[in-house]
């Protein structure tokens, strides 16, 4: 438990904005892991200065799975006491949120303890290991990903301060990384590239060239600059426009129902560090 145990992992700034998270959210709210989850229990790992994160993240998915649970984590105890005085008003109705919503607050890090030896289905953890050494993200991931029920998954990664540029790395329960999700407002975008200033810790420093992640972004800026003939018919058109010709180059593209949103998605092993 956690109060038995100091919590694994440094306390990071804590920033946290309303609303930053939404281009996260949303992609989890219709993953399998949470859908197909026996026991939807969903981690909000790393909430920060408020505890307004893992509030926002059960409103999301409580559309998709009613039933989900979500427990924040904070290696900080002022942070747990900030965040419980959070949910205080939010059970007394003086918020936006649900007075009944299935959220609850504890002291922990990348160990993530849970009562009665549950599972989560969902580890979140946003904008938290972007302040360690890159040598440290496979042993961050481990301890979490050991921590996760069977078929469960770890969404690690990190946004800009107002959720306009979002990035995140889907994690097994083996600590084995599968996807690359990358998901940019799209209205005002001058080039997809921006999205390298959030790469996740394990790919920022890999932007260079002779990287994979480098030639990718360079690809997808490139196809980005020739659908610009398209812009009169909007910045979605756009995306989706240069989206299809990046497919067709080669780029093994995902979820092509999520292109409109701004977001795609590919195999780690077509960004992954040699």
């Amino acid at each position: 438990m956690a109060g038995r145990h100091s919590p694994a992992g440094r306390i990071t700034r804590g920033t946290t904005g309303t609303n930053r998270l939404r281009r996260v959210d949303r992609w989890i709210a219709r993953h399998p892991a949470l859908l197909r989850a026996e026991d939807p229990l969903v981690v909000d790992l790393g909430y920060g200065a408020s505890g307004v994160t893992a509030l926002e993240l059960h409103a999301r998915l409580a559309r998709a799975r009613p039933d989900v649970e979500v427990l924040g984590l904070e290696i900080d105890p002022a942070r747990v006491t900030r965040a419980t005085t959070q949910l205080a008003a939010v059970r007394a109705g003086s918020t936006t949120f649900a007075p009944d919503a299935r959220v609850s607050y504890a002291l922990g890090g990348f160990e993530v303890p849970v009562p009665a030896a549950r599972r989560p289905a969902v580890i979140r953890a946003m904008n938290v290991l972007r302040q360690y050494d890159e040598s440290e993200v496979a042993g961050a991931w481990r301890t979490m990903a050991s921590r996760l029920a069977p078929g469960g998954v770890l969404v690690e990664g990190t946004c800009d301060e107002i959720g306009r540029i979002t990035t995140w790395v889907a994690v097994d329960g083996d600590a084995a990384p599968r996807s690359l999700s990358i998901s940019l407002r799209l209205a005002g975008l001058e080039r997809p590239s921006i999205a390298a200033e959030r790469l996740p810790k394990a790919l920022i420093h890999r932007n260079v060239p002779g990287e994979r992640v480098h030639a990718f972004l360079a690809a997808l800026d490139a196809e980005w600059e020739r659908a610009s003939a398209v812009s009169p018919f909007g910045p979605v058109h756009r995306w989706q426009t240069a989206l299809e010709a990046l497919q067709s180059a080669g780029w093994p593209l995902r979820a092509r129902s999520r292109w409109r949103l701004g977001e795609l998605t590919v195999p780690w092993d077509a960004v992954a560090p040699p």
